[in-house]
């Protein structure tokens, strides 16, 4: 399946490009859902993001999970869409891994990683996750997580996070970024400008991150700014509000001060911008799914995540064409988004060429043995991320 140019699409089809969306529902394990069809076939979504409830029973233990059912299940996706989806997931490690359970190596948490204060480790931790994911058709991983734990009553980083201070956390990033690019997979690191110093979790609540740009260039951009610098092929963005950078009381999923006067302008990412899911309640409680794909469009987001319901993603996909139509959506937007959306998916599809994987790559016995080597954890993977990434 060919990857077309921007210029060869339809209005319909570059905004269904811009959109990741989900699917759920008692169906949605290991099945392609009347859901997951509207999706590919109706909104023409660009992406399909893979969450837990997609891959495995969310019960405690988890079963072990049915990789080959998995592959087909993405195969069949792929092959309703005229052209081939993005396939995102959550495997950061520890307690926030969809594909938590055998035969998937388990690695630890970035905080874990972070403690032993060995790049090599994060790298190849990393690496063995990219290739595993990639084997069963995942072809962008929503890690490394760069925000910095800097508030300990941070109710949602925590051990996702490397460390309490950006000189821990830039140079595993960075590794993250090259073990799982190396393997076949996109990373993105998340969740810009930063999610580390707040005390709200933005799944819930809409946070404020206070501090002054001093402080934040010292600390929360350290890492995004080392991740840009090692390649990093996406950042996701944060629903928080950031007064110092943007005053008008907009997050920074929704601030073009943010994502285009600070990533791209002065930060000089020119990769994948993708937002956190639009249905949190940060966002959805505050301005509606729909509005604030709009808004997060505006403002440079390239692509926008909507991970739950068809009602919602159908609106969203509406919401947008009715913005283009208007004008509120100039096209030289939508032409740059859809542009980065397609370059996404001809790396992905080079990597898949030149370093094809196999289903036996899952639970490498190299992977398990490196997996072992690092501290025990008690954490066990958990539905944390269900609501969004």
């Amino acid at each position: 399946m060919t990857i077309p140019e921007v210029s060869a699409l339809t209005l319909e089809e570059k905004i269904g490009q811009m959109l990741c969306l989900g699917w759920g529902g008692e169906d949605s394990l290991l099945q392609v859902n009347a859901q997951a069809r509207a999706c590919v076939t109706e909104i023409r979504a660009g992406g399909m993001v893979v969450m837990g409830r997609n891959v495995a029973p969310l019960t405690k233990p988890q079963p072990p999970i049915d990789a080959l059912g998995v592959q087909a299940m993405l195969r069949q996706l792929n092959a309703m869409a005229d052209i081939p989806l993005l396939f995102p997931t959550d495997q950061e490690g520890g307690r926030v891994a969809r594909f938590g359970s055998v035969p998937f190596t388990r690695f630890s948490s970035a905080r874990t990683i972070g403690d032993t204060g060995d790049v090599s480790l994060a790298r190849f931790a990393a690496y063995c996750t990219g290739r595993e994911l990639r084997a069963v058709g995942v072809n962008w991983n929503f890690a490394p997580v760069a925000d910095v734990n800097s508030n300990p009553q941070n109710p949602v980083i925590g051990d996702r996070s490397f460390g309490t201070t950006p000189e821990v956390v830039a140079p595993m990033v960075v590794a993250q970024v090259a073990g799982y690019q190396e393997a076949g997979v996109l990373s993105c690191a998340k969740h810009f400008p930063g999610h580390g110093d707040t005390s709200l979790d933005s799944h819930y609540d809409l946070p404020t991150v206070p501090f002054d740009l001093a402080t934040m260039e010292q600390r929360e951009l350290t890492p995004f700014r080392a991740a840009i610098s090692g390649g990093v092929a996406t950042v996701m963005t944060a629903h928080i509000l950031f007064p110092a950078l943007e005053p008008n009381h907009l997050p920074a999923t929704m601030s073009p001060a943010i994502l285009t006067g600070l990533l791209r302008e002065q930060m000089g990412f020119n990769g994948l911008i993708v937002t956190d899911c639009l249905e949190m309640k940060a966002i959805a409680d505050n301005w509606g799914t729909a509005r604030g794909a709009v808004l997060a469009a505006k403002a440079g987001a390239d692509m926008l995540l909507v991970c739950h319901t068809l009602d919602r993603q159908r609106e969203t996909y509406e919401a947008l064409l009715d913005a283009a139509h208007s004008g509120e959506l100039p096209m030289e937007r939508i032409h740059s988004a859809v542009a980065r959306v397609l370059h996404a998916k001809r790396q992905v599809a080079e990597w898949n060429t030149l370093r094809p994987l196999a289903v036996s790559e899952i639970g490498n016995p190299e992977h398990q043995m490196w997996a072992k080597s690092f501290p025990n954890e008690t954490t066990t993977p958990t539905t944390l991320g269900e609501q969004a990434p």
